[in-house]
């Protein structure tokens, strides 16, 4: 079974990731300096995170599962630093650059 999953950590920022196995105690490979930056030695000490099985396949061949992790990233909004720990893909620019000019009357 490929799954993929969900991290919630304590303070509410999630991480998408896949599992190509379904290994119960794998929790993924994010960041884990960019995790802890945001959590005091104290709340390190007693830290509870949840992981979610999101989307399942049997039958998904690997690129598949890694389409649908992109997938679930963008959904989830997980790339994005106030949401997540995903770094990849890249967020989009919240406010991106005005390629269409208001038009000028003359």
């Amino acid at each position: 079974m490929k799954v993929i999953y969900k991290i919630t950590y304590p303070n509410g920022k999630i991480y998408i990731g896949k599992d190509l196995t379904n290994t119960l105690n794998y929790f993924g490979s994010a960041n884990s300096a960019l995790i802890a930056r945001d959590f005091t030695r104290e709340q390190q000490r007693d830290f509870v995170i949840r992981k979610e099985i999101i989307w399942e396949s049997e039958y998904a061949n690997d690129q598949e599962v890694n389409q649908k992790e992109v997938e679930m990233i963008i959904l989830y909004k997980s790339n994005d630093p106030a949401v997540g720990y995903n770094q990849w893909p890249k967020a989009k620019s919240k406010n991106p650059p005005d390629t269409n000019p208001p038009f000028a009357a003359g």
